[in-house]
């Protein structure tokens, strides 16, 4: 057996100036990473998570708006309400206007049978109108129609069978001769306003009145309509159910309500404040929308301008689309108007000549002009099965109004208590 010692271990060579070490990575071979690599391998794992959170939330939010009724009826309008909501409207403006430019309204021509709304059939008494009716309207076509600019009545009859509402329609001007306009004349001493307000348009609720219409204010119910713009969009404000939502812009042109259910149109600060109406009655609503496009019997100056602020940033002015608009006459009637090949001058020119003596855009687009009247008993609940649209071609169900889906604002039109029995109505 050796009494050899065992051999001592030899000290590790050390690298010369010129020897690389062999490299050995992680913690596994007792040495760490540079500190940024850790940095660049979070940074990268950070950006991933962002990116994939980033493409969920908005596919998972524009899944839901192409599958929302209230965002539209057409696809390209769900897209289009999705893309204002999530901050890229300035995208959707842009390919709306380029859209338009390459698809303009077509010239000449007359409407086919599908677009002329079919002559209502109402039978009406031999009672007093309170408000003399209108006369009829003379087209800016050539040549009219059958029925074109006449006047008939719509929707329900006050107890003792007199119209609250005549409807009619015309060309919307003498160049894009195969479109037609609708034209709802309100008869505000039968009639009674309110402002339903939605989820969405104003936003900020919930509120008293909202949609949906209930069966118990549906027994009165004559006529549904659009309101305004988006708020962000609408350059005014909005008050309701004493509370101001949006501040009011002086200058603005404003749909006033008053709590008696009196209702008109005019420029905020000029013609009305919060002040009570002349009959006493407080402030229920005003809202808001752009400024007057008719003042004093006539079209303002500047329509055919393409002025982003006066006349809306979305689509301006120029372009003949689906537009709406509400003017108030000498004698205090509603005048409603609505339809296809549309500029804000050729919607001033309609509302003038439909008498009214100061006038404002409402909402544009197809999917958000509507105008609907409703028929059946007095006190008996309506909803869509009982509405028609003023025009064939406004794609809103009638329904929408009744459905609790609906998120937007809108104006109802109700037979004021006076008008819903035979032995007060006169």
């Amino acid at each position: 057996m050796s009494n050899a010692a065992p051999p001592r271990p030899q000290p590790r060579p050390q690298p010369g100036p010129n020897v690389r070490a062999p490299y050995r990575s992680g913690a596994r071979h007792g040495r760490r990473l540079p500190p940024y690599v850790y940095w660049r391998r979070r940074a990268i794992a950070a950006a991933a998570l962002f990116t994939f959170l980033v493409f969920s939330y908005y596919g998972v939010t524009l899944g839901f708006a192409l599958n929302n009724p209230a965002y539209g009826v057409s696809l390209q309008a769900r897209m289009a309400e999705w893309g204002r909501q999530h901050g890229i409207g300035g995208i959707v403006t842009w390919a709306e206007t380029e859209y338009n430019k390459l698809h303009p309204a077509l010239k000449g021509g007359t409407p086919s049978q599908h677009a002329i709304p079919t002559v209502p059939t109402v039978q009406i008494s031999k009672g007093v109108q309170p408000l003399a009716p209108p006369a009829p309207l003379k087209t800016p076509a050539a040549v009219p129609l059958a029925h074109e600019g006449v006047w008939y009545p719509a929707g329900r009859l006050t107890a003792t069978g007199v119209p609250a509402v005549y409807t009619t329609f015309i060309r919307p001007d003498a160049i894009h001769t195969s479109y037609v306009v609708g034209v709802a004349w309100m008869d505000t001493k039968i009639l009674s306003g309110q402002l339903y307000s939605g989820s969405q348009i104003p936003g900020g609720g919930p509120y008293p009145l909202s949609a949906p219409i209930s069966a118990t204010a549906s027994k009165t119910v004559v006529a549904a309509f659009n309101a305004g713009f988006r708020m962000q969009d609408a350059n005014g404000g909005y008050y309701t159910n004493n509370k101001l939502v949006m501040p009011l812009r002086p200058g603005a042109a404003s749909v006033i309500i008053y709590k008696d259910g009196t209702m008109n149109v005019g420029q905020w600060g000029r013609d009305f404040t919060m002040a009570p109406n002349t009959a006493g009655s407080p402030v229920a609503s005003v809202r808001q929308n752009l400024n007057l496009i008719v003042d004093h019997g006539t079209a303002v100056p500047g329509l055919t301008n393409p002025n982003a602020i006066a006349w809306g940033k979305t689509l301006g002015g120029t372009f003949n689309v689906w537009r709406s608009g509400l003017g108030i006459t000498s004698d205090g009637a509603l005048v409603y108007v609505g339809g296809a090949g549309l500029s804000i001058a050729d919607l001033a020119d309609t509302l003038v000549r439909a008498g009214a003596v100061r006038g404002m855009q409402l909402d544009i687009n197809t999917d958000w002009v509507q105008y609907t009247t409703y028929a059946g008993p007095i006190g008996t609940s309506v909803a869509g099965a009982q509405g028609t649209n003023l025009l064939p071609g406004m794609i809103g169900n009638p329904g929408r109004f009744f459905a609790n889906w609906w998120t937007r604002d809108f104006f109802v039109m109700s037979l004021k208590p006076k008008y819903q029995n035979a032995s007060t109505a006169g």
